[in-house]
């Protein structure tokens, strides 16, 4: 499976930003229990994060990153990218 790379930037203050951190957490873990591979995490030095995972298709990738609740809460902007690893 191909791997993508959701790359955000959070758009809201911080107190709303962290109400709808528990159900991306959950999010993350259902994508992880369905194969999905993923992690995700944030900048240390500055505002937004990184979700990678894999997926079939950019078709099944940007359903899985329009599912998120930072995505369909407002609470970022992203950018959405097929990874290509060169060396493991």
């Amino acid at each position: 499976m191909p791997w993508f790379v959701k790359i955000e930037r959070g758009i809201v203050d911080k107190t709303t930003f962290d109400q709808q951190v528990p159900a991306h957490t959950q999010y993350v873990r259902k994508l992880i229990a369905n194969g999905h591979q993923a992690r995700t995490g944030y900048w240390a030095d500055f505002g937004g994060g990184m979700l990678l995972f894999q997926a079939n298709s950019l078709a099944e990738a940007t359903a899985i990153v329009q599912a998120d609740p930072l995505v369909k809460n407002g609470c970022v902007e992203y950018e959405l990218h097929e990874w290509r690893i060169v060396a493991e």
